[in-house]
């Protein structure tokens, strides 16, 4: 792929590319093998089918090698140790880029923008962003992925599985990052804080975003209505707004959403999970707004006020209901 090619988008393979050498040509994307089996192992890319099963966690693979390396996990077995830090691996390759780690060698570089990489594999999936290509679709909605790791994590969305699990309430996630998420609110801990208001965080992310507060900084900007966010991820559902578009389907009713968190707070709705509590009175709640709001009765927080009479209230709602008493 030459950079033309890079800054252009295309990524399906020429002819010059393929050659008698390499005869056996994916249909969907031209990508040539040399083998017709090799052919047939990366077409499972585009469908998306997992043929190997691990017998242990039902976690599936594309690739029967991948089963066998993925076997290690729960053998437990590391027989390649780093000889400079002693930390073991179940595969060879593994070590070899651990490795890498010590020397900071970074051999691998994006012809594009020069960004460095330990590894062949980083720079190959780096490299999508410039092509724009997104070879991991889905078989349900056909939302396609520059990695494979997201396809099989929006998967998780249509199928209802969450195999990460909470070693202290049992609560599951469809994500790991999620679990190691929430297992903060059990130790408490918020280890970012804001320079100028001090408010801690338990992610980093949450902190930047926060920031942009003080700053007053709205980089995001819808290019329908021109309303500005300060966030990306703000961004993205209100455009669905104007598209009409709601990926994130009730596998209970059907009903459509936007957004994936207000799918998971309406499922709530079928389980009769209330998995936030009071701290006071125990009281659950399907929601950590609802949560919120019922906590300044306790406080006695009303951080509403009306600029008319001074009059306020624990909630946005109450407030604009009271200023139609003001309107006449």
């Amino acid at each position: 792929m030459n950079e033309q090619q890079v800054h252009s988008g295309e990524f399906r393979y020429s002819s010059d590319t393929q050659g008698s050498e390499r005869p056996h040509s994916c249909v969907v994307c031209n990508k040539p093998f040399f083998t017709k089996s090799r052919l047939l192992a990366h077409q499972l890319v585009h469908s998306g089918e997992r043929p190997y099963a691990c017998a242990v966690c039902n976690m599936a693979f594309s690739r029967k090698c991948n089963l066998l390396s993925h076997v290690s996990v729960h053998s437990g077995e590391r027989p390649y140790a780093c000889s400079v830090c002693n930390m073991a691996f179940s595969k060879k390759a593994h070590l070899l880029s651990h490795l890498s780690i010590h020397s900071g060698e970074r051999p691998y570089a994006c012809a594009v923008c020069k960004t460095t990489f330990r590894l062949k594999s980083g720079l190959k999936m780096h490299q999508r962003i410039h092509s724009g290509e997104r070879p991991y679709a889905c078989s349900v909605c056909s939302m396609t992925f520059r990695l494979q790791g997201d396809l099989i994590r929006h998967q998780r969305i249509h199928s209802g599985e969450r195999p990460y699990v909470c070693d202290v309430c049992g609560k599951e996630f469809n994500n790991k990052k999620h679990l190691r998420r929430h297992q903060l609110i059990h130790s408490g801990e918020h280890p970012y804080t804001c320079g100028v208001c001090y408010k801690g965080f338990r992610e980093k992310g949450n902190l930047l975003r926060h920031e942009r507060t003080h700053r007053r900084e709205r980089p995001y900007t819808c290019d329908v209505c021109n309303k500005t966010f300060s966030e990306k991820s703000s961004l993205i559902p209100h455009q669905r707004i104007h598209s009409g578009e709601l990926p994130y389907v009730c596998a209970v009713c059907n009903k459509g959403f936007n957004r994936r968190d207000n799918m998971v707070a309406h499922q709530r709705v079928h389980s009769g999970e209330r998995p936030y509590l009071c701290a006071v009175c125990n009281k659950g709640f399907s929601q950590t707004s609802s949560l919120k709001i019922h906590k300044r009765i306790h406080s006695g927080e009303l951080p509403y006020a009306c600029a008319v009479c001074g009059k306020s209230f624990n909630r946005k709602s109450s407030l604009i209901i009271h200023q139609n008493i003001h309107k006449g």
